[in-house]
């Protein structure tokens, strides 16, 4: 049985491990195409995401961290140029009628499983877990996947239910912005 709980400062070197074992610059092109992260986190900057409670994590009964979901404001997010550059898009972007803002969403991700459990409903319960505890201040919720990565993609629109919104380029890369209601569960 696999929970999944708001991250502490006690998951840590487990995200560490998880990430560095996914990172995209760590991969092969085959490796890349059953998905990576591209973001990677120092303690730090982990540590803070732990005091806004934007870290989720999925640990097994024996104590292994196998996934792990951020989620944050976007003053926490600010710190990569690209998502300051995702928040200067906003006032062209509408989501079901609503206008994307600041204070009405947030960044969600990246998100990591660990490839070994991977297909078998952990992207469903973790982005729960991370939903209910959201949706209390926000009704929206962004990310972006870059194009490349098809089975991010796949996942979020197809599993989740997320719409893409915009498309754009960055530092040579294109990527996809989409969106998610948060009032919906994502829990068949």
């Amino acid at each position: 049985m696999i929970k999944t709980r708001i991250g502490t400062k006690n998951d840590i070197d487990g995200i560490l491990a998880l990430q560095e074992k996914n990172l995209y610059r760590n991969l092969n092109d085959v490796e890349r195409k059953e998905g990576f992260v591209t973001t990677p986190f120092t303690v730090n900057q982990i540590e803070e995401i732990i005091k806004e409670n934007g870290l989720f994590v999925a640990i097994t009964k024996n104590n292994e961290l196998v996934a792990y979901a951020f989620a944050g404001s976007w003053n926490y997010f600010e710190q990569w140029e690209i998502f300051n550059f995702m928040v200067s898009r906003f006032p062209k972007l509408s989501f079901h009628g609503n206008k994307i803002t600041t204070e009405n969403s947030f960044q969600y991700g990246p998100v990591c499983i660990d490839k070994n459990y991977r297909g078998q409903g952990l992207l469903n319960q973790i982005f729960e877990e991370m939903r209910i505890e959201f949706l209390k201040a926000y009704p929206i919720s962004i990310t972006f996947i870059n194009k490349i990565n098809v089975i991010s993609e796949k996942a979020h629109t197809r599993k989740l239910g997320w719409e893409i919104i915009d498309e754009f380029e960055f530092n040579n890369n294109t990527y996809i912005g989409l969106a998610f209601d948060m009032k919906h569960s994502v829990l068949k």
